[in-house]
């Protein structure tokens, strides 16, 4: 080759480099531009609602208290919540809240920081430090409600049958048939006992003294049936969640190791056999775990059995290939020894073949069995099982956010509680150690 060919090819060599190293690049922008256009990222910031995200994260810690009044009647009722299972009985009320003493009388609600909001008998009255008074009459036209001078700050949404006022210390809401005070608290009340409950509101001292002397059933009673948090509900979809994916894998890892056999050259010397025993772990493991709720929740109707099959399904697909790979690398050797012996061939398979991929066998299928607990959670929600039913349900409700957070929570133990069992079997199982 003389040198003009010579640099013609490497001319050529580094002119094509040189082509994909900005190829490459372009197509990445091209993509990117792509998404930027077609998600609209644009228009995220006017679709982003920052005062509704605030609300939401302050859902997760806090509480709301909810004092009513019937327009109609002027009944007053106070919940936690708005609900009845925190409702407080009448003539009750937190010291925030000042009933009124006769028929006629004012509810006076203290919101803090020198928020007030009265109740009176044709109006409703809200003392704003630094504002002013809004004074709101309903009726049957509507809503008519009296400003402080100057343009509505965009805390106050105002219109012929609603306002809405919204500050740092609670939420003010008057329809014509109802108005509403809700006002925010740290914590989760009622997370103990109920209302109704003889140990609500008591410290954690007499509560003490009570078990000592013998209440210590009727306290664990009250606190495992309490109706707003629902524990031993609760405690029983948690156990439902890990059912379903200890059932789910150890079934799959049960069913998968024969099937494995059939799926390794060295044991199934039969072409069409291990191509037809491959193509079904692919069809089982190809088809995601959630498609398989859906199709089997049709079949089997709602329940934590549809989402073990469900897991079940997938991981058969899964460990069957890796149970086949793992047997297609074993030692010969160590099978020939057991023959020599005399074996038959379930000896040999018992005592040459599979304490040789026991510790692979166990190490995955632990794995998948903390990788499961969570997709429980998700698949229990399809079916209707499990802590992922009743997360599901309260984020439903765009309610009590505060349960929602109360479930991740505990679906995160829950997995960290998987991850620390599953490493001690391993470490006992595989290793032999106990720490």
């Amino acid at each position: 080759m003389t040198d003009a060919t010579l640099h013609t090819a490497i001319s050529a060599r580094f002119a094509r480099k040189r082509l994909l190293s900005f190829a490459l690049p372009g197509l990445v922008l091209a993509y990117l531009a792509y998404v930027f256009v077609a998600f609209d990222i644009a228009g995220l910031g006017e679709r982003v609602s920052l005062a509704n995200a605030a609300t939401l994260v302050r859902d997760t810690y806090s509480y709301k208290t909810h004092v009513t009044r019937d327009n109609r009647d002027a009944s007053v009722e106070i919940a936690i919540e708005g609900e009845r299972k925190g409702q407080y009985a009448p003539g009750t009320a937190p010291a925030w809240v000042t009933l009124p003493e006769g028929a006629d009388g004012d509810t006076v609600i203290d919101l803090g920081k020198g928020h007030v909001v009265t109740f009176g008998a044709e109006a409703v009255t809200y003392d704003i430090p630094g504002y002013g008074r809004i004074v709101t009459t309903p009726g049957r036209g509507g809503v008519d409600a009296e400003l402080p001078p100057g343009p509505v700050p965009d805390w106050i949404s105002v219109s012929k049958n609603r306002l809405a006022v919204t500050t740092d210390a609670g939420r003010l809401t008057v329809t014509r048939n109802r108005a509403e005070v809700f006002r925010y608290a740290l914590g989760w009340e009622l997370f103990f006992f109920t209302l109704d409950s003889p140990y609500h509101a008591m410290g954690w001292g007499e509560l003490a003294s009570r078990a000592m002397d013998g209440e210590a059933g009727a306290i664990l009673s009250d606190f495992w049936t309490n109706s707003m948090w629902r524990h031993g509900d609760v405690a029983w979809a948690l156990v439902e969640t890990v059912l379903m994916a200890f059932l789910g894998t150890f079934g799959a890892a049960i069913i998968a190791l024969p099937l494995g056999f059939l799926a390794a050259k060295n044991f199934a010397p039969l072409g069409a056999l291990r191509f037809a025993a491959r193509r079904v772990f692919d069809f089982l493991r190809g088809v995601d775990g959630l498609i398989w709720t859906i199709v089997l929740s049709r079949a089997f109707g709602p329940g934590p059995l549809t989402g073990s099959l469900a897991i079940l399904l997938t991981d058969t697909g899964s460990f069957g290939k890796m149970f086949s790979e793992a047997l297609e690398n074993v030692d010969g050797k160590q099978i020939e020894g057991v023959t020599s012996t005399g074996a038959k061939p379930l000896q040999r398979y018992r005592f040459g073949v599979i304490p040789q991929i026991t510790p692979v066998l166990l190490s995955q299928v632990l794995y998948y069995l903390e990788s499961n607990t969570r997709s429980a959670t998700i698949i229990g929600a399809i079916t209707g099982g499990g802590i992922g039913l009743l997360l599901t349900q309260a984020i439903i409700t765009q309610k009590d956010w505060e349960e929602v957070s109360y479930y991740i929570v505990l679906i995160v133990l829950m997995v960290m509680a998987m991850d620390t069992v599953s490493g001690w079997l391993r470490r006992r199982l595989i290793t032999g150690g106990g720490a």
